[in-house]
C-alpha cells in the first residue's frame, strides 16, 4: 500500500481572487496564525501524500513572498480569472514527466477538510484507473482522486468554474466514494459571513 501511496501527488487549487472577499485572494486567507494555502498544503501532506503541487493566480508574487510551502511545487496559472477549470488543467499538466499514477485534488478554501479526509481517499487509491471522491452524507466534494488515465479527458473538459464535474458526471458509476461527513466539514470560504470558519 505504501508504494501505491507514493504515486499519489496532492494537487491544491489555491488561484482564486476572492472576488467575493473583496479581493483578497483566498491563499493569503489566515487561518490558524498562518496563510490558508499553508494550511492546505500541510493538510495534503499529512494526509500521506508524498509531494504536493500547489496552483497559484491571484497575485501569485505576493503569495510566493509571503508563504512557506517547503517540499511544495508552486505551479502559475496566468489564466485564473477563467476560473477552476483552467487550475485544475494547470495542476495536472505540472505531473506531466513526474512519477506521479494519481493526483488528488483539494481546495484551498475547506479549511474544515483535515489530513483525516484526505488519508481516507487516498487508500481508497488503487490504479491509474482510479477515480475516488470523498463524499459528505453520500453527496459527492473534495478531496478527488484521479488516476493518470483520467487526466487528459478531464483537462479536455475543464472549463470555468465546474471544474472536473462534467467528467465526473459522466463516469459516476466508476467513482469509489468515500464517505467522510464522520470527519471533515466540506464549507467553503466564499463570502465575508464565511470568514467565521478561520481562526
Amino acid at each position: 500500500m505504501t508504494e501505491n501511496k507514493d504515486q499519489v501527488a496532492g494537487v491544491l487549487l489555491a488561484a482564486g481572487g476572492g472576488r467575493r472577499l473583496g479581493g483578497h485572494p483566498k491563499a493569503l486567507l489566515s487561518h490558524r496564525g498562518h496563510p490558508l494555502v499553508e494550511h492546505a498544503a500541510g493538510v495534503l501532506l499529512a494526509g500521506g501524500c508524498s509531494r504536493v503541487h500547489v496552483v497559484l493566480g491571484a497575485r501569485a508574487d505576493a503569495v510566493r513572498e509571503r508563504v512557506s510551502l517547503p517540499g511544495c511545487v508552486l505551479v502559475d496559472n496566468p489564466e485564473w480569472e477563467e476560473g477552476m477549470g483552467s487550475s485544475l488543467r494547470a495542476g495536472l499538466g505540472s505531473l506531466a514527466g513526474t512519477e506521479a499514477r494519481a493526483a488528488l485534488v483539494s481546495l484551498v478554501d475547506q479549511p474544515g477538510i483535515g489530513p483525516e479526509a484526505v488519508g481516507r481517499v487516498l487508500a481508497a487509491y488503487r490504479d491509474p484507473e482510479s477515480l475516488v471522491s470523498a463524499a459528505y452524507e453520500g453527496v459527492r466534494g473534495h478531496p478527488v482522486l484521479f488516476g493518470a488515465a483520467h487526466w487528459a479527458a478531464i483537462a479536455a473538459t475543464a472549463t470555468g468554474d465546474r471544474g472536473a464535474r462534467a467528467y465526473l458526471k459522466e463516469h459516476e458509476e466508476a467513482i469509489t466514494l468515500v464517505e467522510c461527513g464522520d470527519i471533515a466539514r466540506p464549507y467553503d470560504i466564499d463570502t465575508a459571513e464565511d470568514l467565521v470558519h478561520l481562526e
